[in-house]
């Protein structure tokens, strides 16, 4: 009732406003408790302990729509199993200039270049200390547009935030900062990560536990690329990879588009399906890998498990589908281990792992 509700009312007065000043209505929404995503669909089967910490779900909200870290607890109500908060730097910034979000309708997508628009640490702390640390929240940390050290940007949110982050995720792959996605380098990677578990290590001794720490990458990656990052992922010993932030793509659109920014949404679910396979064939079995990229219903979280994903994000699957889209995937999901007579969503992993990393991007 609720979906149709979404379909026929709420999406299309939604759409009535400006991209960006539909998603500060959302935010406000959320606060009030005005958006609802129905009864909370809850299967044993879904629920996995990953990376120390144990997920009700597969199913989490990625970084950027709660960048404030304003409603985490009201989107984890929504029967998401965890929530990514960011991407926050450590000082407040404007990002860039407005109109920055576009609706591609026809192809159920979505470009943005925001450009890390936030707070700042100061800020999305004050609400993460106040909130009653019930529920995974994972912190999203970015650098500055104009830092002078980006390195130390990413060193000072893993401090900020170590007390009250379910882990973290390391951003250098969004295309809206100029510069960034050169830290995916093997070089560049090298030193970040070094910096970044060397102060993990050192609040872990100090709070006495170990938050798990992600690196977010580009799904415009080379393969050449992807040996290095993994590489560098494997050597340095942290938790996972998020597979993938947006694309500069535009060639998978049905219409030409010049809008500069990052595309998410459908048309990203391929690209980044194949790169999440690639990367698995080369990180092997045990490391986390999050899958992100067009995800919108219960067939292409399925695609996501079955090309190497152990979770899922998303966002601009929610744009379209509405508050529902956590239960309906995860009751879709449940529906689909009773179809294959599987008795837990891990052995969705993997199944067709070969056939997505054999595919050119």
């Amino acid at each position: 009732m609720l979906k149709q509700f979404w379909k026929a009312i709420g999406r299309p007065a939604t759409f009535l406003l400006d991209a960006e000043a539909a998603h500060g209505l959302s935010i406000k929404g959320l606060k009030t408790g005005a958006i609802s995503g129905g009864k909370i669909h809850s299967d044993p089967r879904l629920s996995q302990s990953i990376a120390g910490l144990t997920f009700s779900n597969p199913v989490g909200v990625a970084a950027g729509l709660d960048k404030n870290a304003e409603v985490p607890d009201a989107l984890l109500k929504l029967g998401f199993g965890f929530t990514e908060v960011g991407t926050i730097t450590p000082l407040a910034q404007a990002g860039n200039p407005k109109p920055r979000i576009f609706r591609i309708v026809e192809d159920q997508a979505v470009i943005n270049r925001l450009g890390f628009n936030n707070q700042g640490h100061d800020e999305a702390l004050k609400r993460l200390e106040a909130r009653a640390q019930t529920g995974l929240v994972g912190v999203n940390v970015g650098a500055n547009k104009d830092s002078d050290d980006r390195f130390n940007d990413y060193v000072l949110g893993i401090e900020k935030f170590y007390a009250v982050a379910s882990y973290f995720t390391a951003n250098i792959s969004s295309p809206n900062t100029p510069g960034l996605r050169d830290l995916q380098a093997k070089d560049q990677l090298a030193e970040l990560l070094s910096r970044i578990m060397a102060i993990r290590a050192a609040k872990a001794q100090e709070f006495g536990r170990t938050v798990p720490v992600f690196l977010k990458i580009a799904p415009d990656v080379t393969e050449a690329d992807l040996d290095d990052i993994v590489s560098e992922v494997l050597d340095k010993k942290l938790d996972g990879i998020i597979v993938s932030n947006t694309t500069l793509d535009r060639s998978v659109l049905q219409k030409p588009n010049t809008e500069a920014g990052g595309l998410s949404g459908k048309p990203l679910h391929e690209r980044s399906t194949i790169m999440l396979a690639k990367t698995r064939q080369r990180a092997g079995k045990d490391l986390t890998i999050i899958g992100v990229g067009g995800v919108h219903n219960a067939d292409s979280a399925t695609d996501k498990f079955e090309a190497g994903a152990d979770l899922i994000q998303l966002y601009t699957g929610m744009v379209y589908e509405g508050p529902t889209i956590a239960n309906a995937i995860n009751r879709g999901l449940s529906q689909k281990l009773d179809l294959l007579g599987l008795a837990h969503i891990s052995q969705l992993r993997d199944r067709k792992l070969e056939e997505w990393a054999g595919r050119t991007v």
